[in-house]
């Protein structure tokens, strides 16, 4: 989305590389000639994780925002406008995203401190967030890391009030390494000596018992979800449960089971914390929390209108099997509830396992449209893409776009009950699923 801050990153995009190249000498040099605002923050929670690490960091903002605090939240990446990524907090509402000139100031002057040196236009990014959220006053600062843990830009945060990590899958293995507790080792690397840290639920045994190593070489109290924790579903309410006992709960605002592990994790970590969340708090966190491109269902727009009458348009932006996995236990639940008949609507990045993504959904979806991610250099070629969902076992074909693909579907669809469309395997594609249904993020 245009705007000045917009441009300032456009401007730098053309000196520095938008993506990753993971160390911290350059962060540190930076901050150093910014005078080190990242140690003049409010108490810290540093979230890593491949999957659940955003609706993890959503839960934990919108419960303390349930008890009247003001938090900072860093998350990456966006979806549609790069004010997403900073959101600073209030203590008469919800915090809000940073008003574009005020991001573009930050950025003009974390750029002049840089005086041109080599630097990812990321770390640039991840001063400016340094520089205003310790301009603003707030109680908490909510920070989930950009890529991996160890060498991410954020990780130069000192001493967290706690650091959480959600489920580690196979997912950027260029980056990380090609296992499983490779990934876990790098995510691991924010564990801080005596710093709280809680492990939510974990698939791999491998990745909880790197995890749990690395907390104890680091003498740091730890929390294991299923151990320590966890939460479960039980007569239409959330029951959380720790060596404190039970909660009654609701059950949250975002809907599938990996949610309620997500929630018991933010309420895991807001304790060890000592943030002390009241049970009024969590409840409110849980109605109110909102996390846009992650199960989202679309009730208008083009897309919709598209869909046809009486058809269902969901959203999620999760693209590693580990998400599919996720996504599709998601949607068997809501089968059960309402029978539809499942078509997906897929792009994806040539990065990712479009195979393993696929996998979770055999038996489950009735057809696959594969479609190009219009906004990234590195989409996937919609064939390929097919063929991987067909090597699945799915029936696949290729449309030239999102709204083509969900018309193709719904013009000449032939049965009574109408369809449930999901858009996904990538962060790209929600970004322009919105950007087409007016709902940019606030």
């Amino acid at each position: 989305m245009p705007g000045l801050a917009a441009d300032a990153i456009e401007r730098l995009s053309l000196v520095h590389p938008r993506g990753y190249d993971l160390a911290l000498t350059r962060i540190e040099r930076l901050l150093d000639r910014l005078d080190n605002p990242h140690r003049r923050l409010p108490p810290v929670i540093h979230v890593a994780g491949t999957n659940g690490k955003g609706s993890t960091v959503a839960f934990v903002r919108a419960m303390l925002e349930g008890q009247g605090l003001a938090v900072h939240v860093h998350t990456s990446p966006h979806l549609v406008d790069w004010r997403e990524r900073f959101r600073l907090g209030r203590t008469d509402g919800p915090g809000r995203l940073v008003e574009d000139a005020v991001l573009a100031e930050a950025i003009g002057r974390v750029a002049a401190a840089n005086a041109g040196e080599p630097i990812t236009v990321f770390e640039i990014l991840t001063a400016a967030m340094f520089v205003l959220f310790s301009e603003h006053p707030a109680d908490c600062c909510v920070m989930e890391v950009g890529l991996g843990g160890r060498l991410d830009a954020t990780n130069v945060v000192e001493r967290p009030a706690a650091c959480a990590i959600t489920t580690v899958s196979l997912d950027h293995q260029s980056y990380l390494g090609d296992t499983v507790a490779k990934i876990a080792g790098e995510k691991a690397g924010i564990v801080k000596h005596g710093s709280p840290v809680v492990i939510g639920r974990q698939t791999e045994g491998a990745a909880e018992e790197v995890l749990v190593r690395a907390a104890r070489r680091s003498f740091a109290p730890v929390s294991v979800y299923g151990e320590d924790f966890l939460a479960f579903e039980e007569h239409g309410r959330m029951v959380y449960q720790d060596d404190r006992g039970l909660l009654d709960l609701p059950l949250p605002r975002l809907p599938g089971r990996h949610q309620l592990a997500n929630a018991a994790t933010a309420i895991a970590t807001l304790r060890q914390a000592g943030f002390a969340p009241t049970q009024k708090s969590i409840e409110r966190g849980l109605l109110a929390v909102d996390w846009p491109g992650r199960m989202q269902q679309i009730r208008s727009g083009p897309l919709k209108a598209a869909a046809g009458e009486g058809a269902e348009l969901w959203l999620d932006g999760g693209h590693n099997p580990g998400a599919g996995a996720v996504i599709a236990e998601a949607l068997a639940d809501m089968e059960e509830r309402v029978s539809r008949p499942l078509v997906l609507v897929v792009g994806m990045l040539n990065t990712k396992d479009p195979a393993g993504f696929f996998a979770p959904f055999a038996g489950i979806a009735r057809r696959v449209l594969a479609v190009p991610v219009r906004n990234s250099d590195a989409g996937l070629d919609p064939e390929a893409l097919a063929e991987a969902a067909r090597s699945a076992g799915l029936e696949a074909e290729t449309a030239e776009g999102v709204e083509a693909a969900i018309r193709s579907v719904a013009d000449g669809w032939p049965e009574p009950v109408a369809p449930r469309f999901l858009v996904c395997g990538s962060l790209y594609l929600a970004g322009e699923v919105l950007g087409l249904s007016g709902l940019v993020p606030e």
